[in-house]
């Protein structure tokens, strides 16, 4: 490639989900909407934990910390696309572009680190119940949140410092709505070999390693209700982990998958789509089926509202 060629440049364009200007109006109003409906959910979530004397537990705390991460992670993408939209735009510089792969990536980290911890959890307190108090100690919880935090931290500079070294051509579309981090990578004109290896190096050790630690803790909460001779008692300790293992498996299924998919020929719009399941679908979801399947933080968030709890 010509040194003329591979000069450092300003901004990008995100082309977005459509290029059709009749869609536009619809996406603006589908994703505000949901934006706003995640943000609320989320920190009435938030609220609710730290209000409630009864919810200050290791189960609810994991849930607090899921919540804010699923806010400062929708907000790395939404608010930008909808900008775009409304201002009809599609750059974005070259430092808000990195700087949105940094906090996409810290914060999908730290949710990934996070459900993590909520498996591990739930599965001390179903299969080790008697030693749950003890296990799940404060200090112990805490841990768990700094390290995942930490780890997400370096696992994103990791990243984003990879990107820097890589040179672009002249003009840069990105057929995305969000500096996603393979898109990027795909649209250097200097060699990407390092970048690729590391990318997919992070993606397995800190997206599938948890993995195996969730379907263990998950295969063992199993066990445990189907040795549970009381109906009511299995109903009981079944719900209060189907909502997780659903989040899971759609938070795994989309994100994994528009990942380990990126080295395989696909369509740029049917890899968008799947990155909206992941970034916008489950964190819009996760306030929903954790706080409607849970009678603790319906009565907070009654409490909060002011509707007598019975």
């Amino acid at each position: 490639m010509e040194s003329d060629n591979d000069t450092q440049i300003s901004e990008f364009l995100l082309l977005g989900l459509s290029e059709d200007p009749e869609l536009q109006p619809l996406i603006f109003g589908l994703f505000l909407s949901m934006y706003l409906i995640t943000v609320c959910g989320s920190l009435l979530i938030i609220l609710a934990v730290s209000s409630d004397s009864h919810l200050h537990t290791p189960m609810y705390f994991f849930l607090a910390n899921l919540s804010f991460a699923d806010i400062c992670f929708t907000s790395t993408t939404v608010p930008k696309m909808l900008w775009n939209i409304q201002t009809q735009s599609q750059v974005i510089t070259y430092a808000g572009c990195n700087s949105q792969m940094y906090f996409f990536i810290l914060f999908g980290g730290w949710d990934d680190f996070l459900l993590t911890a909520m498996a591990y959890d739930r599965f001390v307190a179903i299969c080790h119940p008697l030693h749950y108090t003890v296990i799940m100690n404060p200090w112990l919880c805490g841990l768990l949140v700094l390290v995942s935090w930490v780890i997400s931290v370096l696992n994103s500079l990791l990243q984003s410092l990879m990107v820097l070294r890589l040179s672009f051509c002249t003009e840069v579309e990105i057929p995305h709505f969000f500096c996603e981090l393979n898109q990027v990578v795909g649209q250097a004109c200097s060699d990407m070999f390092l970048d690729d290896m590391v990318m997919y190096f992070a993606t397995v050790l800190l997206g599938l390693a948890p993995l195996p630690g969730i379907l263990y803790s998950y295969f063992k909460i199993v066990s445990s209700i189907c040795q549970i001779s009381s109906i009511q008692g299995k109903y009981k300790a079944f719900s209060t982990c189907a909502s997780h293992l659903s989040m899971v498996s759609l938070f795994y299924c989309t994100g994994l998958g528009v990942y380990l998919s990126s080295a395989a020929p696909q369509s740029s719009h049917s890899g968008a789509v799947a990155s909206v399941m992941y970034t916008v679908v489950t964190p819009l979801l996760n306030p929903f089926i954790y706080s409607l399947r849970n009678r603790d933080i319906k009565r907070a968030l009654k409490r909060i509202v002011g509707i007598p709890v019975i």
